[in-house]
């Protein structure tokens, strides 16, 4: 007779995802120590910054346990707000522009 795998508990899983979020901080350090140079090292390191946003975000906030509606209104509203900090910093324009002499 075979008996059903026991799932593990909560603990466990936080435990398992945050040493995954460490292992992905180990890829970008050694990502940003040996690849120093390598132009597509930016998009690397972004989507390893993004993979380890979406693990916290779905774990540590407890969203994967929510309705897909609630999930993505959060997401929603996270990437509308961070898309509007970047253009509320004082440089944003200078850099806009590629001028450090340039003030609204």
């Amino acid at each position: 007779m075979v008996t059903p795998a026991k799932p593990l508990s909560r603990t466990n899983t936080y435990v398992i995802i945050y040493f995954c979020i460490l292992f992905v901080a180990a890829i970008q350090f050694g990502f940003t120590y040996y690849n120093s140079g390598r132009p597509e090292l930016w998009s690397r390191l972004l989507f390893l910054a993004f993979l380890e946003a979406v693990l916290a975000v779905l774990f540590f906030m407890h969203l994967w346990m929510e309705s897909r509606r609630l999930l993505f209104a959060v997401v929603l509203v996270m990437v509308f707000v961070l898309i509007s900090l970047q253009w509320s910093w004082p440089d944003s324009f200078r850099i806009l522009h590629n001028k450090p002499w340039f003030t609204t």
